[in-house]
C-alpha cells in the first residue's frame, strides 16, 4: 500500500539525498497529510490507500482542499513539491509507471514583500536584552548575529566556535545543500559575541578528552542554560521574545532579521549580486524580491544618474 512506500519513501531521502533534517519532515508531513484526504474521500484508512490513488485528480482535489481550508498558495506549492519528489521514488521503484504530477500545474505564488524592520526598530530591538544577565549577552550575540550577516535560523542554530574568527570578523556557514560560504559581520556582533564567550565557564561543559582516531568534537557556538545548543525553536522564541519587549510590530521573526539585512545593504547601495552571496541565494530571482521594496531609494537613483532626468525634472 501507498503508505508502506512512503515510509520507504522517507528513509530513502535521509540516506540518498542531501536534505536538510527540517525538510525530511516536511516532506513526511506533506505526503502523510495528502494519504489522509484520499482515504477520508475513500472512506477508508490511510494504511489501504492503493498507490494507484495516487493520480492527477486526487493531487488537484488535495490542492483545492487546501485552498478552501485558507492556505496560502506558497504552503500548497510545498506540498505539490513533496509529492512530485515521492512521485518520481515511486517510478524509479516501478510502483508507478509514470509521473502523475507532470499533469498538474503548479499553484502561482503571491507576490508578497518580505517583512523587514526599520532602522529605529532595529536599534530598539538590539538594545532590547539585559547586558547584566548571562542569558541577556548571549541574547544580543544571536540578534547582533542574525543583523549583520544575515543568516538563515538553521544556520545560525548550527554554528559552531570553530566556525567563528572574531579577530578577522568572519564565520563559516553551512547553508542548504551543505554549501559552505564565509560571512563577514561587524564589530558589534564581534564585542557581543565576546561578551557571550567570557561567560563561557558558567554554560559551557567540560572538555571531555575524545578517544584516538575519532575526529575532534565541535562545540556548539549558541547554548542553552544548561550548557548545550539552542534548537531553531528556542532561538525563534528568543527573538519574538525581544521583538515584543521591545514594542515593534508583531510578525517579525527570524528571517525577517535575514530581510532586514539584504534591505538595508540594497538602501546602502549595494551590489544586488553580493547581496545574493552573502545570502546563499543559488538563483537571482530570489535576491530580486528585495529590488521592490524601496521605491523612493530607485527614484532618487534615476534621478541622480540619469542624463535627462535633471533636465526634465522627474
Amino acid at each position: 500500500m501507498l503508505k508502506d512506500h512512503s515510509r520507504a519513501f522517507v528513509a530513502f531521502l535521509k540516506l540518498n539525498r542531501n536534505m536538510s533534517p527540517n525538510t525530511v519532515r516536511a516532506y513526511d508531513t506533506d505526503v502523510t497529510q495528502f494519504l489522509e484526504f484520499v482515504a477520508a474521500q475513500d472512506r477508508v484508512k490511510p494504511s489501504q490507500v492503493a498507490p494507484a490513488r495516487l493520480d492527477a485528480i486526487a493531487i488537484r482535489e488535495f490542492l483545492g482542499d487546501l485552498h478552501k481550508r485558507g492556505l496560502s498558495r506558497a504552503s500548497s506549492a510545498r506540498r505539490l513539491s513533496a509529492l512530485r519528489t515521492f512521485a518520481k521514488y515511486l517510478v524509479r521503484e516501478g510502483v508507478l509507471t509514470d509521473d502523475p504530477t507532470q499533469l498538474v500545474g503548479a499553484p502561482k505564488r503571491e507576490q508578497s514583500l518580505p517583512a523587514h524592520l526599520g532602522h529605529s526598530d532595529i536599534d530598539a530591538l538590539l538594545a532590547s536584552p539585559d547586558l547584566a544577565t548571562v542569558a541577556g549577552r548571549r541574547d544580543r550575540a544571536i540578534l547582533e548575529l542574525f543583523y549583520a550577516s544575515g543568516l538563515r535560523l538553521s544556520e545560525l542554530a548550527g554554528a559552531d566556535l570553530e566556525d567563528i574568527n572574531l579577530s578577522g570578523r568572519m564565520i563559516r556557514v553551512r547553508g542548504k545543500g551543505g554549501k559552505e560560504r564565509l560571512l563577514p559581520f561587524n564589530h558589534a556582533a564581534a564585542n557581543a559575541m565576546r561578551a557571550m564567550l567570557a561567560d563561557a565557564g558558567n554554560l559551557r561543559p567540560a572538555a571531555v578528552p575524545r578517544p584516538k582516531g575519532r575526529a575532534p568534537q565541535r562545540t556548539p557556538l549558541f547554548l542553552n542554560l544548561r550548557g548545550t545548543r539552542l534548537t531553531t525553536r528556542s532561538i525563534d522564541r528568543i527573538v519574538r521574545q525581544h521583538v515584543k519587549a521591545a514594542s515593534i510590530k508583531t510578525g517579525i521573526s527570524p528571517h525577517a532579521l535575514r530581510h532586514t539585512f539584504a534591505t538595508h545593504l540594497l538602501q546602502a547601495g549595494a551590489d544586488l549580486r553580493a547581496i545574493q552571496e552573502l545570502l546563499g541565494h543559488a538563483q537571482l530571482t530570489t535576491t530580486q524580491r528585495y529590488t521592490h521594496l524601496d521605491v523612493g531609494r530607485l527614484t532618487e537613483v534615476y534621478r541622480q544618474a540619469h542624463p535627462r532626468a535633471k533636465l526634465s525634472k522627474v
